[in-house]
């Protein structure tokens, strides 16, 4: 077996509009057309879910962060703050600059790029 790439990220949530609204206006990902619970970050798309939905309990994605690449993280942080995001730390690995924050559901996100190849 060899796998290709990674297709989707579930992202779970407890109210699917407000969770849309925080992907598609805050964040500014491309939603979807055919399934407006789905929001393209370039290589992998995050599908938006609300667990209790399907008789899953519901448990935040706050252990493990979906990293989202942009050109300037400190710019991306300024843009986000200013639409009332808050951010819980930031990081300079000496590889990669991090700037962490969540989602309305608790969910970790991370701003990030790269500096060292």
């Amino acid at each position: 077996m060899r796998i290709e790439r990674v297709d989707f990220v579930d992202v779970p949530t407890r109210d699917i509009e407000r969770a849309v609204a925080f992907y598609r206006d805050v964040l500014e990902l491309q939603q979807n057309p055919r399934e407006p619970t789905e929001f393209e970050a370039g290589n992998v798309t995050l599908a938006l879910w609300k667990p209790e939905d399907q008789d899953v309990e519901f448990v935040t994605g706050a252990s493990h962060g979906i990293a989202l690449r942009v050109a300037d993280v400190a710019r991306a942080r300024a843009e986000l703050e200013a639409k009332g995001v808050e951010f819980v730390g930031e990081r300079d690995s000496g590889i990669c600059n991090m700037a962490f924050f969540e989602d309305p559901d608790g969910n970790s996100l991370i701003l990030h790029r790269r500096y060292v190849p």
